[in-house]
């Protein structure tokens, strides 16, 4: 009889599920799940992935009536353990890309191989292999359009969503799993969570409502709202689709059949296309498998950063003195979650405006970000800091005054993060230092260091820099590296 461990890692559901669906088609069925407590330090789960896994193990066991096996530890070590408790005869589980988990999968199928159990891997996370799109030389593209027009979208369709399995097989394994998700104590001691509760519904079934509500409401016009973070015009399925409680598939056809197989649309097209840059990002990880620690582009390594611990403390809660900047940084902190043109503009501000290192800022939404992804947050660093694979150019800075008054024309996003500037006039919520004396005064708005006098009023911080000067001392920096 076979009975087969299915090893759920980044792909927390029941739905589109290859390893479990092919499990439940082969005899019983032993769903595991093993958190792995020897992952190198830059791989430890931050505090807000953290708390994300923690709701989607406990919505993943529910939907194994509770009989969802948890362990945590060494996995080859946990694996063998279960192997021999329930004289399992095969394994399966869907491929990770980053490199220490390719290299310990690796080390896991050659044990189980000479063990004589059978262990495969499989695809469940991305609609094209890396290895399968090469240039027609057989090597790594490395610019994005050519590698999703050419590359991509010559191949044939990706694989279409499976239908949801049966789950009668599932061994009587015992119906704890909740009580042992809660000792890998992934919840906060402390409740900075509260807010982020309040934001987002952790399971399989929203993921899928949101994918629905946005194809009914947002995709026709997400190649423009997309850019203003006051309207949700975007899907915010990231932290699903890192998670697994969704697949790039179940995305890609859902738009696919609502559209009639017709994607031509400029809101369609610029959607797809997204999923395409998550694709990119995995396959630059798998090729250039050092990207969250390297410069892609090597000129870099001679860049002048500078260490400025407390513009860097600054940036990370918020107190930039810049509305739009500021805005997003509160947002990620409160939501774990920052709209996706609000990252740039936050991006390009660390990295050029304060001339801070851009890894200074990938550690730190790897830390607060929902959808923290090891491909995705270090291939969008080193785009907004222009080391990466087809990055924006390091000479373009973002303006972020004029990316506020361009994509946040009213100052909505701003007053919902940064209230205390919610009296300002619309001609000064994105430049407050430009605001004269009597109109702070009527805004009750202070800024800087807040004196006696001004009791009852709001304060809101000094820019921490010149934007015209701090632009040109990063062009200036970028000068010093064209020759490297």
């Amino acid at each position: 009889m076979t009975k087969t461990i299915v090893w759920f890692r980044q792909d927390l559901r029941i739905n589109d599920n290859p390893a479990l669906s092919a499990a439940c088609a082969n005899g019983d069925v032993i769903p595991v799940y093993i958190f792995d407590d020897t992952v190198p330090e830059k791989a430890q789960l931050g505090g807000a992935s953290r708390w994300w896994l923690h709701h989607a193990l406990v919505d993943l066991a529910e939907s194994f009536d509770n009989r969802l096996i948890v362990r945590s530890g060494n996995c080859l070590e946990q694996l063998k353990e279960l192997v021999q408790e329930f004289d399992a005869t095969h394994i399966l589980w869907h491929r990770m890309y980053e490199p220490w988990a390719r290299t310990r999968d690796a080390e896991i199928k050659s044990h189980f191989k000479d063990s004589g159990v059978a262990a495969k891997s499989m695809n469940g996370s991305l609609l094209w292999e890396p290895w399968e799109v090469l240039k027609k030389d057989e090597t790594p593209y490395k610019v994005y359009t050519p590698y999703y027009r050419k590359g991509c979208l010559s191949k044939s369709d990706p694989r279409y969503p499976l239908e949801r399995p049966d789950l009668s097989v599932l061994l009587g394994v015992p119906k704890d799993a909740k009580s042992q998700i809660d000792k890998l104590a992934l919840l906060p001691t402390i409740a900075w969570d509260e807010s982020i509760a309040a934001t987002w519904t952790v399971s399989e079934r929203a993921a899928g409502s949101k994918l629905q509500w946005f194809i009914k409401n947002a995709i026709t016009d997400y190649k423009d709202e997309r850019n203003l973070p006051a309207v949700r015009g975007t899907s915010q399925l990231s932290p699903y689709l890192h998670f697994g409680q969704i697949s790039p598939n179940q995305v890609w056809f859902a738009i696919k059949d609502a559209f009639h197989g017709n994607t031509s649309g400029a809101g369609v097209d610029t959607y797809l296309s997204e999923i395409g840059w998550r694709e990119f990002s995995y396959y630059l990880l798998y090729h250039f498998n050092d990207m969250q620690k390297r410069n892609f582009n090597s000129k870099f390594d001679k860049f002048p950063w500078r260490d400025a611990q407390k513009d860097l403390k600054a940036w990370q809660f918020g107190n930039t003195g810049v509305p739009i900047v500021d805005a997003g940084m509160r947002e990620l902190y409160q939501t774990g979650y920052m709209h996706n043109r609000v990252r740039m503009i936050v991006g390009s501000y660390l990295v050029k405006n304060l001339l801070i290192d851009w890894r200074e800022g990938e550690r730190w939404f790897w830390d607060c970000l929902l959808d923290a992804d090891t491909a995705s947050n270090s291939a969008g660093w080193q785009w907004v800091a222009g080391s990466g694979a087809d990055a924006s150019p390091y000479f373009r800075i973002f303006n972020p005054v004029l990316q506020g008054e361009k994509f946040d024309k009213e100052g909505e996003y701003v007053k919902t993060y940064c209230p205390e500037l919610k009296d300002l006039p619309k001609k000064y919520i994105h430049q407050p230092w430009e605001a004269p004396a009597e109109v702070l005064e009527k805004a009750k708005l202070v800024l800087g260091d807040a004196n006696d006098e001004s009791a009852g009023f709001q304060q809101y911080p000094k820019p921490l820099v010149d934007l015209k000067e701090s632009r040109k001392r990063a062009l200036d920096a970028f000068d010093s590296i064209k020759g490297a």
